[in-house]
């Protein structure tokens, strides 16, 4: 994919890093459990009745051959689950009986999920009717029973009898074998994620158990001095997106620690009343999530908290602030779902705010030139994180390699010290007069004149300049002249000055956290031409 690229301005690598001889990730999960044994707790959720590996590892034998029934191996199995204790059970279930999970983003839509399932060609869902009903996807459960069959896990418990259970107890002897039985190869397909779908209809990331497990060993390997032997690690993010799945859930687990699952990180009142219940010391989260939960939470809630990890977004200087008075040290990390996802991020001993730290061990990147761009370049990488393929609507099923090495998309420059600054995605610049100009970079002077406020800065066609700037914003009393007596101040170019502002109740945001960029467009074209 990546061939007759030019030259990189730059290169380099993480330090070395050796993947564990792991074959499949239901025998990462035994390999913690020789460990630590069967009585350590592996993951608790608002039920707040913890789950030990020994029970993790019955349930899942117990579980998974009852949902694979009338399914073959190598098969794909939706799910349709979110961030509580069945959702693990079920994806160890679907790994040691040979199954590839796909996680279905239930914040998507139905046209999305459709989608999905056709690109998958998924045969079966699997997900639980109190799930359902609390969420309200009567609707998009009954668009997707019209060509998957739907299994819920309520039907399934109900119908497990004294026989199932001693044939799964039986079988907890043989779970060794059984997990190497389920996987032919580390590098068989492990589990499909897919895209926001922003560009058109979703494309299906397809990572490896190689992939997986290396990622949450990567994780650890940064941060092994960093780590004491059993954290606690919360968290609220869905298992559809990869930052939840292989950062929230795979590599606290792997890694002998245990895992609070919450279901929506957008409770902000419940979320830190729980990290404090269940003493958690790292957290996973956005810009948007943590301002919210500091706003919301009662003194000693997040006391316990000796570390918080942000993604997705810029943690904002007055998100800092308000957590400053914390142990909590800040640190923001950086990848994407065809990495497993994480790339690179701070060590909570050399942070740096404005950049993302540098590159995890095993990871090597290179920097290329962008005309118009100064500064940095586009990124690409490579390590054994990095995807399988993708799997695209238009060939169903198939698993399609895209090299080596990977574009991120991203423009990014480095340090001396080898940390990335992410100055804004390839799409996210603005052409203007010809000139190249980063709409995060305005987004950033926005913050620096209204920091308690979120801003989004999109382009709209110009008929003499060809793209013209607009802000989007959530400051009730936004206004332009404000603007330009700033953006004067701090000396920025007038290109960097948006030409209109429009203000929103709230700002679109995705079921990850992260800004709904596409959205907040769609919202400033209709609104402009109305004006």
């Amino acid at each position: 994919m990546l061939q007759g690229r030019m030259e990189p301005l730059a290169r380099g690598s993480g330090k070395p890093f050796t993947l564990p001889d792991h074959q499949s990730c239901a025998e990462a999960l035994l390999a913690v459990r020789r460990r630590l044994g069967g009585k350590a707790e592996a993951a608790e959720d608002p039920e707040r009745a913890p789950l030990t590996l020994d029970r993790l590892v019955l349930g899942a034998l117990v579980l998974g051959r009852a949902v694979t029934a009338g399914t073959t191996r190598g098969e794909r199995i939706g799910l349709l689950l979110p961030n509580v204790n069945g959702m693990l059970v079920t994806l160890f279930g679907l790994w040691f009986e040979g199954r590839v999970p796909v996680m279905l983003n239930f914040t998507a839509g139905i046209k999305n999920l459709r989608s999905a399932a056709r690109t998958a060609e998924l045969r079966t869902i699997v997900t639980s009717r109190r799930f359902i009903d609390t969420a309200k996807l009567d609707e998009v459960v009954t668009a997707l029973g019209e060509t998957c069959r739907i299994v819920y896990l309520e039907d399934i418990r109900k119908a497990l009898g004294p026989k199932d259970k001693l044939i799964g107890l039986a079988r907890s002897f043989f779970a060794g074998l059984i997990a190497r039985r389920s996987t032919a190869s580390a590098d068989d397909p492990a589990v499909v994620l897919f895209t926001s779908g922003s560009e058109g209809e979703p494309k299906g990331v397809v990572l490896s158990h190689r992939n997986l497990i290396a990622n949450a060993q990567q994780i650890f390997a940064y941060g092994q001095d960093f780590f004491g032997p059993r954290e606690t690690l919360f968290n609220p993010l869905p298992a559809f997106h990869s930052f939840g799945l292989t950062a929230g859930t795979l590599f606290p687990l792997f890694n002998g620690f245990k895992v609070v699952f919450y279901p929506s990180p957008l409770h902000f009142k419940q979320v830190p009343k729980l990290i404090g219940e269940t003493k958690s010391t790292i957290l996973l989260g956005t810009d948007t999530f943590l301002a919210g939960y500091i706003r919301a939470a009662d003194a000693g809630d997040l006391a316990t908290l000796k570390l918080v990890v942000a993604g997705a977004e810029k943690v904002k200087d007055e998100t800092r602030r308000q957590w400053s008075h914390l142990p909590a040290v800040i640190v923001e990390g950086y990848g994407c779902t065809e990495c497993s996802p994480v790339l690179a991020c701070n060590h909570p001993e050399t942070n740096k705010s404005g950049t993302v730290g540098p590159v995890l061990p095993g990871v090597e990147w290179e920097i290329h030139p962008v005309a118009g761009i100064e500064e940095g370049g586009r990124l690409h990488v490579r390590g054994p994180n990095v995807m399988l393929g993708y799997m695209f609507a238009s060939e169903p099923g198939k698993t399609q390699p895209q090299g080596e090495w990977h574009d991120t998309g991203d423009i990014v420059a480095v340090d001396e010290m080898g940390r990335i600054a992410i100055r804004g995605r390839a799409k996210r610049f603005a052409k203007i007069g010809g000139e190249m100009v980063s709409l995060a970079a305005v987004e950033s002077l926005c913050a620096s004149l209204w920091p308690e406020s979120t801003h989004v800065a999109v382009t709209l066609p110009d008929a003499k300049k060809g793209e013209q700037i607009v802000l989007v914003t959530d400051r009730a009393d936004a206004d332009r002249a404000a603007l330009v007596a700033h953006f004067k101040a701090e000396g920025a170019s007038e290109l960097f000055l948006p030409r209109a502002v429009l203000v929103l109740g709230a700002i679109p945001v995705l079921g990850s956290g992260k800004i709904d960029y596409v959205g907040a467009a769609e919202v400033a074209k209709s609104m402009r031409a109305m004006i």
